[in-house]
């Protein structure tokens, strides 16, 4: 599962260009980079005529009773909500570090190695007359399965436009094993001491 994400452009020039893109597109004020979380709106890329271009979405699908965070890569071609997102609404949410919390609620960053960004693989639809995307998950790799079982689909940065614009690769892509990343205690980075 991932509940929290990072989109900090201050560490890193890809994130900026695209915090800059949001601003210009949609204003000031309207969205604000740092720690991400259900039901706020952040940039997600999505393909478009012109090319990949960076939009502003709510997180989180919203049922009646619940919100949709995120779906398991196994099992979205198999679910109605997920279906026509999976054929023709997918999408990648940048993010320069994502969070998960181990079974005693302590809190861990989880990044690239070398890498200042990374994409999760996602799917975005439009509900209640607002766009939203929900974050793909698989099961949990080496680097990520001693904090928890399952994390974000983490696409390639060489595989992004495949992922968008190619739907039979994009189904090959759902069973992919992730790469493997950096843990750190995020409670460290935010002590206060």
């Amino acid at each position: 599962m991932c509940g929290r994400y990072e989109f900090t452009a201050e560490q890193c020039e890809e994130i900026r260009q695209i915090a800059d893109a949001i601003q210009r597109k949609y204003g000031a004020g309207r969205w604000t980079p740092g720690e991400i979380r259900p039901t706020a709106k952040a940039p997600v890329l999505v393909q478009e005529e012109s090319g990949v271009a960076p939009v502003l979405m709510k997180w989180g699908y919203q049922l009646p009773g619940t919100l949709v965070i995120n779906a398991r890569a196994e099992t979205v071609p198999e679910k109605p909500l997920f279906r026509q997102s999976l054929a023709a609404h997918r999408c990648l949410i940048p993010a320069t570090a994502f969070y998960e919390w181990d079974a005693g609620k302590r809190k861990y960053q989880f990044t690239l190695p070398e890498e200042p960004v990374l994409y999760m693989a996602g799917l975005f639809d439009r509900r209640g007359g607002e766009d939203c995307y929900c974050i793909l998950t698989t099961a949990a790799n080496d680097s990520v399965k001693p904090v928890h079982n399952r994390m974000p689909l983490v696409i390639p940065r060489k595989q992004t436009w495949t992922w968008l614009a190619d739907k039979v690769s994009a189904l090959s892509m759902l069973a992919a094993q992730p790469p493997e990343l950096l843990c750190t205690s995020a409670e460290a980075q935010f002590s206060l001491w």
